[in-house]
């Protein structure tokens, strides 16, 4: 097994850690998101689920990763007391990895070929329901991210991953600036930040709090390695609370850029505000294609999108190669092949799902699609966050001192004496109930 170097830069570390969950929640589905749960009143509870819930974990999670110096496979193993069967949650952080490629890396084909569409010119002529419904599309574009994905991946982490990252999230900070500055210039700018930002009361209930709760976790990737996994290559010199603060505030900038885009052009253009997974696609190309210079405006805006995407695709990519390769000891170029080509083959499955392979889960209109998504979104991450602060936090696990000793060595935001009954007591009881609350609720048919 290759050594554990460390990452070339903090900003390096950052850029990757972010890169994975603004790519993963913040760019595609918190937009869809908030559409569906009222605007501001979602936005809102967003916020506070990231702040009680989201910063505890994160901070567990790096913790744990760089404790242990190992994949999330065996880091809880690594860390666990003599007899204890923690263990077997690394298995749960593969399987949650690898149910989120198989739909993530069908979403990130679809922004490379909305891409590609604006870019030569033909946006004019094709929408959501067509490609989704048309297989070769959806399986060449599959097809394309793996390839890209795997292949960049073909490298060390240091070399190929931190590099590419770091330009990839610039690119789209810069991007979503220049086009969040645009979208306040349109007529519909004061309308759709209103639904956006500011709150609706009424509309906030049980399954907005849930929605929240899934979507923050979701979005910073906590709950099933993904954070463990950066952990584990990050040096001494830093403590992992001030990370933690560090990266959730660029993917909240990141949150709050994107429904800047969107919300004032659809009400600018008279679009739906509520249309779920389209409201990225069909909804911001009519926006593009309204406007002067649209061909334009949505070609930069479909390449942050695939950047974004692409460097989700490629973080989680990381972590199911590590745990792959440290259950077989296979070199990289080797499990690279084996695990790009077992993602290509689960993924089908939603690349066909609205063609081929008709499936129907949950109520009408669900898809393959939603039964991964369900899978990871409502189960894995929370119950995953919810494993750490029980590890974390109590002596039938790895511990409070040892979790703290670990998050507070290095310079930064230190985890404080008066944090641990939040940590150890109010986010796991929250988590629980909000869990339950989301299964005994939850729209099955």
């Amino acid at each position: 097994m290759e050594k554990r170097e460390q990452l070339g830069s903090r900003l390096g570390f950052i850029m990757i850690s972010a890169g994975c969950a603004i790519g993963c929640g913040n760019v595609w589905k918190f937009p869809w998101m908030c559409g569906q749960n009222g605007g501001g009143g979602f936005m809102l509870i967003y916020l506070i689920c990231l702040l009680i819930l989201g910063l505890p974990v994160m901070t567990m999670e790096f913790s744990v990763g760089r404790a242990a110096r190992t994949s999330p496979i065996y880091m809880y193993q690594k860390l666990e007391k003599p007899g204890h069967k923690w263990g077997i949650f690394g298995i749960v952080s593969l399987i949650g990895n690898i149910t989120l490629m198989a739909f993530y890396t069908v979403v990130c084909g679809w922004l490379i070929y909305y891409f590609v569409k604006f870019i030569t010119g033909q946006n004019q002529s094709f929408g959501f329901t067509q490609m989704i419904q048309n297989p070769s599309v959806n399986v060449s574009y599959l097809l394309i991210t793996v390839i890209v994905a795997f292949l960049i991946l073909s490298f060390d982490l240091q070399g190929g991953l931190e590099r590419i990252t770091k330009y990839m999230m610039t690119s789209l900070l810069v991007l979503m600036l220049v086009l969040a500055v645009h979208s306040l210039t349109l007529s519909g700018a004061a309308n759709g930040l209103k639904f956006y930002l500011v709150p609706d009361f009424s509309k906030i209930n049980g399954s907005v709090i849930v929605g929240a709760m899934n979507q923050a976790f979701f979005t910073l990737s906590v709950g099933m390695g993904g954070m463990a996994i950066f952990g584990s290559y990050i040096d001494k010199k830093r403590s992992l609370m001030g990370e933690s603060v560090t990266i959730i505030l660029l993917d909240t900038l990141v949150a709050v850029l994107a429904g800047i885009i969107m919300f004032p052009a659809c009400f600018t253009y008279g679009l739906e505000v509520n249309a779920g997974p389209s409201l990225l696609f069909d909804t911001m190309a009519d926006v593009f294609n309204h406007m002067a210079g649209g061909r334009i405006w949505g070609t930069l805006f479909f390449l942050f999108m695939v950047f974004a995407a692409l460097s989700t695709v490629l973080g989680v990519c990381e972590n199911i190669l590590a745990m792959i390769r440290e259950l077989t000891g296979w070199s990289r170029k080797k499990g690279c092949i084996v695990c790009g080509t077992g993602i290509f083959v689960l993924a089908l499955t939603t690349a066909l799902g609205y063609s081929v392979l008709h499936f129907q889960p949950f109520a009408a209109g669900t898809a393959w699609l939603d039964f991964w998504d369900f899978i990871v979104s409502n189960n894995v991450l929370p119950l995953g966050s919810l494993v750490l602060t029980l590890f974390c936090c109590n002596s039938f696990g790895w511990g409070w001192e040892n979790f703290v000793q670990e998050a507070n060595t290095g310079h930064g935001l230190k985890v404080k004496a008066w944090m641990k009954p939040v940590f150890r007591f109010v986010v796991p009881i929250a988590i629980a109930f909000i869990y339950i609350y989301g299964m005994a609720t939850f729209a099955w048919r």
